[in-house]
């Protein structure tokens, strides 16, 4: 978006490497003017369950559209560049800098059995508990596992290990450096100290020096002169470290006030409260990274977003794929579920359809239908789908609740365009919902921080305030129905019922059902803590 007729007298670029692709924004400090570039790049499959990327393309992909954003910026004063870069990836360097892997992301999956021992052992409470991180696959921590017990000549080659923002930064700069919040992320950093957990470390199997220094996130370092040349930028430019993008997302949407959430939804969600001080639940669903020293944000992040939708109609629905294209196919797969009434004709759908991670971060969790009848059709199916990608939400916001009660929430994504989606969430987290613009969030939050970083403005809040288009349109409300608040509850009361009914055929096919059958109808399964409706109700 551009509103000026030309750009104004200085600007700071917002430089986002995402999981598929990289953003550079730059903003006006003195008129509402913006330009957008975007560049994307491949996420790859070598074998089942790995994503990788090219670092080297992620870079050259960045400085491309640095160099566009510049030339567009024309004879305006570049201010500053802030990072911002999708968080958990992990590459090796050797002595030279040189990638001895490529980045593993957090989309991986191929550390479920190190996850698996660490859940089993016992250690995972711990490690959340001092780290801010579940257990997961996702995490540096379970992938160095991984790394240190399947590769070890390439762990051998191995003289650093970074992530995806550290490689970016000593591309720009020559200098390598982590910073708090990419650093909280990885699953090594305790928390209370905001340096390297040496218990954590160990066992991942690396030592403390192969991992860089952690600086502020906003520090800044010196733009280098090969890549200034390349982008068009004079030499020594502060670059500033900036943080990880889950929470530059909340700052970016305004979501770092008490009582208000952020929450994104696409191909995958999450929701994040902004908390003063390094938090945790006792019931593990919690994530809880680092924005600045002072400024952290705790959540939950569902790997099964909109992506149980493109399931539903590949699944379900393939007539539909056949005739249409994707935006169709979507429409077409909500028109069927706008077809029956909502809770699905008692129909429960917990789609755990990829590796999922909060509320329950356990990978090894399959997808669950409960409650089929044979008058269910696909439409039932459909809607119960894409309901219970809502009740996941509705679980990791009351985790939220019990630490500092949500009282609204921003939410973006282009999942949310759709009425649909909008009016199930709503009722489903029976909170407000107010619709922004998913454009240049991240981008927007980076460089808010680092307007804050050069000492432009003291608050946070009140350097994205200035970045922010005035004449933007306001946010959407969305006020949850009061009588699909109450059928969703229903719904979510159902779960724990349908499971201890399934106990029976639990015990049928278990190898001693005979000996135990009685017991097991006695006992049932137990529920997770997560999916069962909160105290306060």
């Amino acid at each position: 978006m551009t509103r000026a007729t030309s750009p104004p007298a200085q600007v700071i670029v917002g430089l986002d490497a995402g999981t598929t692709g990289v953003k550079a924004v730059a903003f006006g400090l003195d008129a509402p003017w913006r330009r957008v570039v975007v560049r994307e790049y491949p996420l790859l499959q070598p074998q089942p369950g790995w994503q990788v990327q090219d670092p080297g393309t992620i870079v050259a992909a960045s400085v491309d559209a640095l160099a566009e954003c510049v030339a567009a910026v024309g004879a305006a004063e570049v201010v500053a560049i802030a990072l911002s870069a999708a968080m958990h990836g992990l590459v090796g360097l050797d002595v030279a800098m040189r990638t001895v892997t490529p980045l593993i992301t957090w989309a991986d999956s191929r550390a479920q059995d190190e996850a698996r021992s660490l859940r089993t052992s016992g250690q995972a409470a711990d490690l959340h508990r001092r780290t801010g991180v579940p257990v997961h696959p996702m995490s540096p921590l379970t992938k160095l596992m991984w790394m240190s017990r399947n590769d070890p000549t390439t762990c051998a080659s191995a003289r650093w290990w970074v992530g995806l923002k550290d490689y970016l930064l000593w591309s720009l700069t020559g200098t390598l450096a982590t910073e708090l919040s990419s650093a909280s992320g990885s699953g090594l950093l305790d928390m209370a100290t905001r340096s390297w957990s040496p218990a954590a470390v160990d066992l991942a199997g690396i030592a403390v020096d192969q991992l860089p220094p952690i600086e502020p996130t906003t520090a800044t370092l010196p733009l280098a002169a090969e890549p200034a040349a390349r982008v068009g930028l004079s030499a020594g430019l502060p670059v500033v470290l900036g943080a990880a993008d889950g929470p530059l997302g909340n700052l970016g949407t305004g979501a770092i006030t008490p009582g208000v959430a952020g929450l994104s939804l696409g191909t995958s969600g999450a929701i994040r409260a902004a908390v003063d001080r390094p938090a945790v639940d006792d019931g593990g669903t919690l994530f809880c990274y680092a924005l600045t020293d002072t400024t952290w944000v705790v959540g939950g992040a569902v790997s099964n977003g909109g992506i149980v939708l493109r399931w539903a109609g590949r699944s379900l629905a393939p007539d539909i794929q056949h005739v249409a294209g994707d935006t169709d196919v979507d429409r077409a797969l909500l028109r069927l579920a706008e077809e029956v009434p909502a809770g699905s004709a008692g129909l429960v759908v917990l789609p755990y359809l990829v590796a999922e991670r909060a509320p329950l971060w356990d990978p090894d969790l399959p997808g669950v239908v409960l409650g089929l009848r044979y008058e269910h059709t696909r439409a039932h199916l459909i809607r119960a789908a894409l309901e219970g990608v809502c009740l996941q939400l509705r679980a990791v916001l009351d985790a939220l609740d019990r630490l500092q009660r949500v009282q609204t929430i921003r939410a973006t994504g282009g999942t949310l365009r759709a009425p649909l989606w909008r009016q199930v969430l709503a009722a489903t987290l029976d909170r407000p919902l107010s619709l922004v613009g998913d454009a240049e969030g991240t981008a927007l939050g980076a460089a808010a921080l680092g307007l804050h970083a050069l000492g432009r403005e003291d608050r946070l809040a009140d350097a994205v305030a200035r970045l922010r288009d005035p004449d933007e349109s306001p946010a959407d409300e969305v006020e949850p129905d009061p009588a699909l608040v109450a059928t969703y509850e229903r719904v979510r009361r159902s779960v724990p019922e349908h499971l201890t009914a399934l106990a029976a055929v639990g015990a049928l096919f278990s190898d001693d059902h005979e000996r135990h059958d009685d017991e097991g109808l006695a006992s049932g399964p137990s529920t997770p803590a997560s999916l069962r409706p909160s105290d306060r109700e």
